[in-house]
């Protein structure tokens, strides 16, 4: 799954490129890899180079939009397929991503890779073989590996969300990380099935709310998971907060109930539930 080189453009950086040639600069300092890395941008009258390749200033950007480029223009970092993807900027440089408007991660009050390094860290991935279910743009598989993690087998559905993997440079490559990450387009659903027991030392479970993928949340997906895990392994099992005023449900307390049958000690964690294998 090779990473797409491009610059990263949004509508203050597109503005700051052109407010810095009118102003007469011959270069710009910033980051167009959304803060992973700092660098001087040659600037002429027509176009703008980055790491050796010659780029024209883009048009009109819109808001809270990420553009790459495509060979022939710079397009917004988004697919349609029934629904629309879009890998969206944070003011924490790391993305989110949102599907039909939808945002996927929590952003509000920090990164969501900080989110999902106090998530991870409730599993001890250290020197463990983890699974992680519902792969999305790889930042639970990226705090596992900082981590220390012996090996992550790594599961995402969507072709599109793959895609924007390759375009974000927040998500780890499978390539650049010595084989101890490896990432398969599946459903987990039924992939699950294939995995041999006792394969897992721990695993991270971060599924679409429960309207979207009712399958992940149903006790025999948690069988499963409980087949595939070694006793004493630990599970992190993301549910976020629903409103049960609005809802109807307590859906972590539900997810806690079905885990317990399944073969769990479960109790409410963070945004979701920390379940141990009996």
């Amino acid at each position: 799954m090779p990473r797409i080189a491009t610059p990263l453009l949004t509508r203050p950086l597109g503005e700051a490129l052109l407010a810095a040639r009118d102003a007469g600069h011959a270069t710009w300092q910033g980051s167009l890899d959304l803060d992973r890395r700092r660098e001087t941008i040659a600037l002429a009258a027509d176009h703008w180079t980055w790491r050796g390749t010659d780029y024209p200033y883009p048009g009109k950007l819109k808001d809270r939009t990420l553009y790459w480029w495509d060979g022939d223009a710079f397009a917004p970092v988004s697919r349609y397929a029934g629904k629309l993807i879009k890998l969206v900027p944070t003011a924490w440089g790391v993305p989110t991503f949102e599907i039909d408007g939808i945002k996927m991660l929590p952003t509000a009050k920090e990164s969501p890779l900080m989110d999902a390094r106090r998530k991870v860290a409730l599993v001890q991935p250290t020197g463990k073989t983890v699974l992680d279910t519902c792969g999305g743009l790889g930042y639970f598989a990226a705090c596992c590996l900082d981590a220390g993690v012996a090996a992550i087998q790594s599961f995402e559905k969507n072709a599109d969300v793959l895609w924007l993997r390759r375009l974000n440079p927040w998500s780890p490559d499978p390539d650049e990380n010595g084989g101890r990450l490896r990432l398969t387009h599946a459903d987990v659903s039924r992939a699950i099935t294939t995995l041999p027991d006792a394969a897992f030392d721990a695993a991270l479970h971060d599924p679409p709310r429960f309207g979207i993928a009712g399958e992940l949340y149903a006790l025999a997906f948690y069988q499963q998971l409980a087949r595939v895990l070694r006793r004493g392994g630990r599970l992190f099992h993301y549910t976020g907060s629903p409103n049960k005023l609005t809802s109807g449900r307590d859906v972590p307390r539900e997810v806690a109930r079905r885990l317990q049958a399944a073969g769990f000690k479960a109790e409410l964690a963070l945004d979701g539930v920390l379940a141990t294998k009996r």
